[in-house]
């Protein structure tokens, strides 16, 4: 038998510090992910992700197992940086001329802080999407 826990206000021990439940559902992160990139690609571990594709170097998309209300939504990434004798630190990017979101897909590279800015495939990258679910 499944257990249903409803509340409209969460309080500490002590009764204060009250937080609404919209706040908690809104400030929630809606969907993340992590791949591994290099050697085999890989989803290492994700929420509300249905697919992820390796486009090539660096270059990824992934979809959103249920889609969000509109495309505005936030975004925080993290990716590993390159070990070895000449160790560079990557970044994770959007396209800028052509915004490649939507409701359900994202489409990120990596890209290195040496050689240009070349796509770069990092060990491990992670994405957290905050915004309204449809």
């Amino acid at each position: 038998m499944a257990s249903e826990l409803r509340v409209n206000t969460l309080k500490d021990a002590s009764g204060n510090n009250s937080v609404g439940m919209s706040t908690v559902a809104e400030g929630s992160a809606k969907s993340w992910y992590c791949l591994q990139g290099s050697d085999t690609f890989a989803v290492r571990d994700s929420f509300n992700t249905a697919s992820a594709t390796d486009n090539g170097e660096g270059d990824y998309t992934t979809v959103r197992t249920n889609a969000f209300s509109n495309d505005d939504y936030a975004t925080a990434a993290l990716c590993s940086s390159t070990a070895g004798s000449s160790a560079h630190y990557n970044f994770t990017v959007e396209n800028q001329d052509n915004r490649l979101r939507s409701t359900t897909s994202l489409r990120t590279y990596i890209l290195n802080s040496q050689s240009g800015e070349g796509a770069n495939d990092a060990l491990d990258s992670s994405v957290v999407f905050f915004g309204d679910l449809a």
